[in-house]
């Protein structure tokens, strides 16, 4: 399929794991392809593969939560190829703390990467999105829809993106410019693989957030992304998409 030919993607958490895997997946489609993240070198390890795929890509670093580099970034990707036809926003912190432990600053960390995050990368690139009409996909969880122990400050935040999801849909719908989510669940991603449970954690509580079947690789939640991001979602505006083998059904 070429459903990205022609197209420019912007997607941040391009480093690893669904970011990552959502480039690969939508350059082989004939995406270019903009990667930001605020690990340098790892967004230019995926340009590099993007480009060995035949695809055009670069590299952008980006804090999401700093609205300077959010707005260089989109910059970066104008002066680069001149438009933007897709916003995917990917990049996302988790860590797991009883809520009684929850300092404030973790709290305010997590907020601002996820949905503040969200929010400026969306603010900053509506303009060249609405230029030409264009997608948002943003990355909720299975976290922000039912309760996930020792989450939350990140249940908080991805709950906020499904309601912001909804708003720019509205906002924006006939204007030309489409904004849906996903929320993935039991996806192995780094972000997953790197935290640790607080002390004294309830381990049956895990079968809260288990799928019924097993763990999946990023690219199970890649091929959402890259459906919503393209011309094969046109009729769909506001939804989220659950990718969490059953993990809620």
């Amino acid at each position: 399929m070429n459903r990205f030919e022609d197209l420019v993607v912007l997607l941040t958490g391009a480093a690893s794991g669904i970011g990552k895997a959502s480039i690969l997946r939508m350059a082989r489609e004939g995406a270019s392809v903009v990667c930001a993240d605020i690990q340098r070198e790892g967004a230019e390890a995926t340009a590099k593969e993007a480009r060995e795929l035949g695809a055009k890509a670069i590299a952008v670093p980006v804090d999401v939560a700093d609205p300077d580099s959010v707005r260089e970034c989109v910059d970066a990707a104008i002066g680069e190829f001149g438009r933007i036809d897709a916003l995917c926003n990917i990049a996302g912190i988790l860590h797991f703390d009883n809520m009684h432990e929850l300092s404030l600053d973790r709290w305010n960390q997590i907020i601002a990467v996820n949905l503040t995050g969200t929010f400026l990368m969306t603010q900053a690139a509506l303009p060249h999105l609405l230029a030409n009409g264009g997608a948002i996909v943003n990355m909720a969880s299975t976290a922000g829809q039912a309760g996930q122990p020792w989450s939350a400050a990140y249940s908080a935040a991805k709950g906020g993106i499904l309601s912001l999801t909804r708003t720019t849909a509205v906002e924006y719908g006939r204007q030309g410019v489409r904004c849906n989510s996903l929320s993935p669940g039991g996806v192995i991603t780094p972000i997953h693989n790197e935290f640790q449970f607080p002390e004294g954690a309830d381990q049956t509580l895990l079968q809260r957030i288990t799928p019924l079947d097993k763990m999946r690789p990023a690219e199970v939640a890649a091929n959402v992304v890259a459906f919503l991001a393209s011309p094969d979602s046109i009729h769909m505006n506001g939804e989220d998409i659950r990718v969490d083998g059953g993990t809620l059904a």
